[in-house]
């Protein structure tokens, strides 16, 4: 790593708020206040010195702009936090009392190792080397590309530091931005929404039921592209089956999505929400099968009716399952709506349907900007992580695990 002496000041802000942190976490657990502050502070230097190698320290090169160094400056503490934090993690693995060490059986004594940690992590460890090689490893690769001019079948890659993320503090790209996240919210929302209750009808004791719950699976096998030339056929505004029958009961056509702003995102949500929706309904067709016949039985007999039943009896006990699917459904909704999206729309009319996942793979594909496509990957990447622990944090408190 390049070193600048305008660093030095943030390195001993990171080492003292690193050492400061983790001595105090220490002090409050009845272990040692040096020991604390003496790996905080390794880390606080640690973390800063990783994350800002592939970056070169160009951030804080005394030509760059300030936008740079605000920009580089959030990459340093970024790097101090997730090092003194994996830091404070690990030390619980050590801590002297056992029974305030995490527990590798959940809580429960049966199926816990007895012996030492090494041999759990003996165990962990070819998964550990593929998870490095195959996922941990790119993700660092595309954080370092992104800080190159790369394009392919260009004869020269140079280094352009932060150029490919400030270049995305643009309106248009704020537009993008706006785009995903209003097609993701509505994808899911809709999505969980109709295969609850699908769900909850193909649940009914109903004459051939399996064979309804099996149907209704079958989207999910269907890939997001052919999901796309699905629904382009039946919308055609020209030859589509929909437009036939609207043009029949109604006496009108359907609009040509290619001019209707609106329309082409209903028909991006619409095909979306029919790919997803057998996945959501396996789930909640399982969640039902554990919800308590005598909790319902009981609510019943106190007078509630079937919706009351549903809304305050089924509903709040399916709620891990709606929390795991709201996660699903998100990341579904980000990253896998590209094939739908370049089916169908094209990311028109007038960039109404460009997502973030589909600008990517249109900057690296057909612009071969993969520097570009690369920042925004990473962009994306930490605006979901973002969006998941902000679940955790607020939707996660709401889950109730106990009948």
């Amino acid at each position: 790593m390049v070193f600048h002496t305008n660093m030095l000041p943030f390195f001993v802000i990171a080492g003292i708020i690193g050492g400061t942190y983790l001595g105090y976490i220490f002090r409050q657990s009845n272990r040692s206040l040096v020991n604390g502050a003496a790996l905080g502070g390794i880390a606080g230097l640690l973390g800063p010195w990783i994350l800002m190698t592939p970056l070169q320290s160009c951030t804080f090169e005394p030509e760059r702009t300030s936008t740079d160094f605000v920009l580089g400056l959030f990459f340093f503490f970024l790097g101090m936090v997730t090092l003194v934090w994996m830091a404070q993690y690990a030390s619980m693995f050590f801590h002297p009392n056992p029974k305030l060490r995490p527990s590798m059986g959940g809580g429960d004594s049966r199926g816990m190792f007895r012996s030492n940690m090494l041999v759990p992590i003996l165990l962990l460890l070819p998964t550990l080397i593929i998870l490095a090689m195959f996922l941990y490893y790119p993700a660092y690769e595309t954080f370092r590309l992104a800080t190159f001019r790369y394009r392919l079948g260009a004869p020269r890659v140079p280094f352009k530091c932060v150029d490919n993320f400030t270049e995305l503090l643009t309106p248009d790209y704020g537009e993008i931005m706006m785009v995903t996240v209003s097609l993701s919210a509505l994808i899911v929302i809709f999505a969980l929404i109709i295969s609850l209750g699908i769900a909850y009808l193909a649940y009914q004791p109903v004459k051939g039921a399996s064979i309804y719950r099996t149907l209704l699976i079958w989207p999910y096998a269907i890939s997001p592209p052919v999901a796309g030339i699905i629904f382009f056929v039946m919308f055609d505004p020209v030859a589509g089956v929909i437009d036939h029958l609207t043009t029949t009961i109604f006496n009108a056509g359907i609009p040509a999505w290619s001019q209707n702003a609106n329309f082409a995102r209903f028909i991006i949500v619409a095909a979306s929400v029919w790919k997803i929706l057998g996945y959501d309904i396996l789930f909640y067709i399982a969640g039902l099968q554990t919800v308590p016949k005598d909790m319902i039985e009981a609510a019943a007999i106190d007078g509630a009716n079937g919706w009351q039943r549903f809304r305050y009896v089924v509903v709040p006990l399916l709620s891990p399952i709606t929390f795991f699917l709201i996660i699903t459904n998100l990341t579904y909704a980000f990253f896998e709506t590209y094939g739908t999206i370049d089916y169908l729309t094209r990311g028109g009319p007038t960039g109404s349907t460009n997502t973030a996942i589909y600008n990517i793979m249109i900057t690296a594909k057909e612009d071969k900007w993969l520097g570009r496509a690369a920042a925004q990957s990473v962009v994306l990447f930490v605006m979901v992580i973002a969006i998941t622990v902000w679940q955790f944090r607020t939707s996660g408190k709401q889950v109730n695990y106990g009948a």
